[in-house]
């Protein structure tokens, strides 16, 4: 099984050498008086944006060699209670930061700058075995998903008459994850909302394993895990009201693939950024390579609007 850390990983490095004129350009120019710097750059949350730090840490190491930039996964949730707590310099989010965790940061004295870095669609996958859906509308979805289904939605056969007599199997990620929290309230109508008793994990990867395992399987993760596995599971259009719509990098960027399409963020300790030499290194090449990463990680890259958003909140942080 091919994984998103892995292929990244892969496509970066393969890239490193078409880049590596800009790279070093870019990353020395970020060091103090262009030297070469050494330390490390601590991240962690997201299960989906992680892989794609991951990606421009290793491009940023072509030419900071010195430089560790560290990817912990526990989630996006899990990510910005250790960022409020300043155990990280960076935090992953595949979702906004909410009240209460900025709260918590405030409390606490953290001071941050949200950057949108890529942007990603949330996958709806099945069991290869099915042949009896191509297409998804919102309100099925929701019939599957929602709190009250839980314990009681437990057939294909439930969520239309059409559907064979096949008992359902979910998998997903847990509630620390920004994928379920923007799953639920887009499907669902709030964040959070959601049944309980379906395979819960913080790893992808374990719910690329449950909808291989069983026919009447379903689960849901970002667009490029799906990419990376259409050997293993076969994704299925949506309907979010506007017909039939692939997830692709197209269709994310142009907002047609409704309501699962969505910015992905880091969050920078404004201090870490302010104080440390490999931080604002790092982070000044990953937004200004923001772009050829996502690229060559297979991620969604930014639009040109969206790119001009990261330099300007990038510039609010030099500034």
């Amino acid at each position: 099984m091919k994984t998103r850390a892995t292929l990244a990983a892969a496509a970066i490095l393969a890239a490193a050498f078409a880049l590596s004129a800009c790279a070093g350009q870019s990353a020395t120019d970020s060091g103090e008086g262009g030297s070469n710097l050494s330390g490390t750059v601590v991240t962690d949350g997201s299960s989906t944006v992680g892989p794609l730090t991951k990606a421009g840490g290793i491009q940023f190491g072509g030419a900071q060699p010195d430089v560790q930039v560290t990817v912990q996964i526990t989630g996006t949730g899990a990510g910005f209670t250790s960022f409020c707590s300043g155990q990280t310099d960076l935090s992953n989010a595949s979702r906004p930061i909410d009240d209460d965790e900025a709260a918590r940061c405030a409390a606490a004295g953290i001071e941050f700058t949200e950057i949108v870095i890529a942007n990603d669609g949330i996958s709806v996958v099945v069991n290869p075995e099915n042949d009896w859906i191509e297409c998804i509308t919102v309100e099925q979805l929701k019939a599957i998903w929602a709190p009250e289904s839980d314990g009681v939605v437990t057939n294909w056969s439930q969520v239309d008459p059409s559907f064979p007599d096949e008992p359902l199997a979910l998998f997903g990620p847990g509630p620390d994850s920004g994928t379920f929290d923007y799953f639920s309230d887009a499907i669902n109508g709030e964040e959070g909302a959601s049944r309980t008793d379906y395979g819960r994990s913080e790893d992808d990867n374990v719910t690329i394993q449950g909808v291989k395992g069983e026919a009447g399987a379903m689960g849901y993760f970002g667009l490029t895990y799906l990419e990376e596995n259409t050997d293993i599971v076969k994704g299925i259009q949506v309907d979010g009201g506007d017909g039939c719509v692939s997830p692709s990098v197209k269709t994310v960027q142009d907002g047609t693939y409704s309501p699962l399409s969505r910015p992905l963020f880091i969050y920078v300790n404004d201090a870490s950024y302010a104080q440390k030499d490999v931080v604002k290194a790092f982070v000044d090449y990953y937004v200004e390579n923001a772009v050829p990463i996502a690229q060559a990680a297979l991620f969604v890259p930014l639009t040109d609007e969206q790119t001009r958003t990261a330099q300007d909140e990038l510039a609010s942080l030099i500034g």
